[in-house]
């Protein structure tokens, strides 16, 4: 089983490994930088990185996903959010390349009250200027659906489904689930007929070929609340029985699980894996 949690990097790159290879994790994600700060430039020493990149080969972990901090707006309706975002992406995106990742994490931005298919637009255009500039790198970007509070889009994977029918690269473009995001947003995934027609809908829109992650977390809050708060592995909304079919469902077993539970310390990513590896090993 491909299996990790979003690991931090306080302590620096290195010690992101030697977090990892203390919770038994074969997959991460970082942050590269901080999460919620705009970017400064030439944020990664190359020579760290170079480290970095021989040393996560070393202990086995692959893939590496990164998370792209949260001020960036592909879908704003102010252009000078808008193109620093696109600045941003592309050099987060040759920055992961010098990593060794393999996946750069973005949720799809927020329109601002401009409307769905303005944001697509503007979503959809800065993604192919930004995999463009950036064809020579290896990175691939993944989608994450959103708990569709605001106005942010990414809320139903019809949305997925426009972007990519307007990218040109599309080979280079795929989805990550958040199972709590879909929870609130209104997929029933408490029950298996919630799941299956979910993944239904992906396959539908945009293939389940294009799902390349799942962000495996529980909810605090009830289906379609739009509330983006993440529960425990089994503790929440979405129950363990859902999360053992999630984790062993034919379709979702084989991908990389990252988890981005609550945690005030390291024991809780000990805990919410050891549940999921309990609930993959139920199945005998």
């Amino acid at each position: 089983m491909l299996l990790g949690v979003q690991v931090s990097t306080e302590d620096g790159l290195l010690g992101a490994i030697k977090q990892a290879t203390r919770l038994g994790c074969n997959t991460i994600q970082i942050f590269a930088r901080n999460p919620r700060q705009r970017r400064e430039e030439k944020e990664l020493d190359l020579s760290r990185a170079k480290i970095f990149k021989k040393e996560i080969k070393r202990v086995g972990i692959k893939p590496l996903f990164i998370h792209m901090p949260y001020p960036v707006n592909l879908a704003s309706p102010s252009d000078r959010l808008y193109y620093d975002s696109i600045k941003a992406y592309i050099e987060d995106i040759k920055e992961a390349d010098g990593l060794g990742a393999e996946f750069l994490v973005s949720h799809l931005g927020s329109h601002k009250g401009q409307g769905e298919d303005f944001g697509i637009e503007r979503l959809s255009q800065a993604l192919n200027i930004i995999l463009d500039k950036t064809y020579d790198t290896k990175v691939n970007i993944l989608l994450e659906n959103t708990a569709g509070s605001g106005f942010w889009l990414g809320y139903r994977f019809k949305h997925h489904s426009a972007i990519l029918k307007k990218i040109n690269q599309k080979r280079r473009v795929g989805i990550c689930l958040d199972t709590c995001h879909a929870y609130v947003a209104g997929y029933d995934l408490s029950k298996e007929e919630g799941i299956n027609a979910m993944l239904r809908e992906i396959d539908e829109e945009v293939g389940l070929e294009k799902l390349k992650l799942i962000h495996l977390n529980d909810a605090k809050d009830e289906c379609g609340s739009h509330r983006d708060r993440h529960a425990d592995i089994g503790k929440g909304k979405i129950g363990r029985e859902s999360m053992k079919a999630i984790v062993n469902h034919p379709r979702l077993k084989d991908l990389p699980f990252i988890l981005e539970t609550p945690k005030k310390d390291e024991r809780d990513d000990m805990r919410n894996l050891a549940t999921v590896r309990e609930l993959r090993d139920e199945t005998g």
